[in-house]
């Protein structure tokens, strides 16, 4: 008799099959418009997040049988660029070649003011006169900012550059959201947050229901959308040298399910109450109660969204007094209440159609 697994496993995987190659012939039935997107790789760019933004693209040309999506990698000069890992990408193709495109993200990674050079912010700042939807993957804003090319925009880079660059760049409207789309500008931090965004871009372009097959085949037990944040480590945005309010936070952390009242707090790290406030409004701009708040409403959020524990267990987790008085907070941080939160993740409606037209380049 052959081994192998139970007969009952073999039919629940042939059943889930049956009904994503059902799902599958009912995309393909339909005709769907065409977008083709480049990415322009500088030097030492990431690997990683070029990856997970062009994989989302392969996986919708195969779900629906068509050739929904074209992309191009392209150089300043059309040799291949060797990326962080050393590895380099081919074809290759000159930036002044690429002909019409929906969008031209710039892929940038590590030590990106080095690879940024007068020549391809010429380039880039061209391409934007024709009008061109650009957009940038990890630390690929740098050469957009550098340019000009994000003024009075909202925009997103890899939490390590955020402030050098809201330094540098007053004009731009720096957050540190996973993604940002604003009007013809669509900027990414790094990692596989362009996964995140790409599966936004297709679920407004096919629907939700494509983006959520393409989620599954990769994997992907939840897709985070422009309001999930970056994880900032507290020491990349103050520095170092401030060991005092980094403790505070660090008790803050430990004590979410009972918050400490800042009495406790100062008490436990031998700062005064005053001490403790000043420390936070000079480097947070906030003060302690709202900084605590803020981190017990993003870690109910996680819970709402990464587990299946009733909201009112969540309410207790995370040091609320109650439900409602939870469900206020939360609305107010987030624009949703709670279980609006949990089930508009299980139940997204689909998107409509919002492809753009090509725009040639050059």
């Amino acid at each position: 008799m052959r081994r192998g697994r139970p007969q009952g496993h073999l039919r629940g995987r042939g059943s889930e099959a049956v009904a994503f190659r059902q799902e599958r012939r009912k995309i393909r039935h339909v005709a769907l418009p065409k977008s083709k997107f480049a990415f322009l790789t500088l030097p030492r760019y990431s690997m990683i997040a070029l990856s997970n933004a062009v994989e989302p693209l392969r996986m919708a040309n195969t779900l629906t049988g068509q050739t929904v999506y074209e992309w191009s990698i392209a150089s300043l000069d059309g040799a291949s660029t060797p990326a962080s890992n050393g590895l380099q990408l081919s074809p290759t193709v000159p930036l002044e070649q690429l002909g019409p495109v929906d969008i031209l993200f710039v892929c940038g990674g590590v030590r990106v003011q080095e690879a940024v050079s007068p020549k391809i912010l010429s380039a880039l700042r061209r391409i934007a006169e024709r009008r061109v939807p650009l957009g940038a993957l990890c630390t690929g804003g740098y050469a957009l900012a550098k340019a000009g090319l994000l003024d009075k925009y909202r925009a997103t880079i890899h939490w390590e550059n955020l402030s050098a660059l809201r330094e540098e760049f007053p004009r731009i409207q720096l957050s540190d959201q996973l993604f940002s789309i604003d009007r013809d500008r669509f900027t990414c931090s790094g990692g596989v947050a362009p996964l995140d965004l790409m599966l936004h871009l297709i679920e407004l372009k096919l629907g939700a229901r494509v983006s959520q097959l393409i989620s599954e085949q990769f994997i992907v037990d939840r897709v985070r959308d422009d309001r999930d944040r970056q994880y900032v480590p507290l020491r990349a945005q103050i520095g170092v040298s401030h060991e005092s309010l980094i403790k505070v936070a660090q008790l803050m952390e430990e004590n979410i399910e009972r918050p400490l009242s800042l009495d406790e707090i100062a008490g436990a790290t031998g700062l005064s109450r005053r001490q403790i406030e000043r420390l936070f409004k000079r480097h947070l701009n906030c003060v302690p109660k709202r900084y605590y708040l803020q981190m017990r409403l993003r870690r109910a959020r996680e819970l709402l969204l990464q587990t299946s524990m009733p909201i009112i267990d969540i309410t207790t987790a995370c040091g609320f007094q109650s439900p409602p008085h939870f469900s206020r907070c939360y609305r107010a941080q987030f624009g949703c209440p709670p279980s609006a939160e949990r089930s508009g993740r299980t139940a997204k409606p689909a998107a409509p159609d919002r492809g753009a037209e090509p725009i040639a380049p050059g």
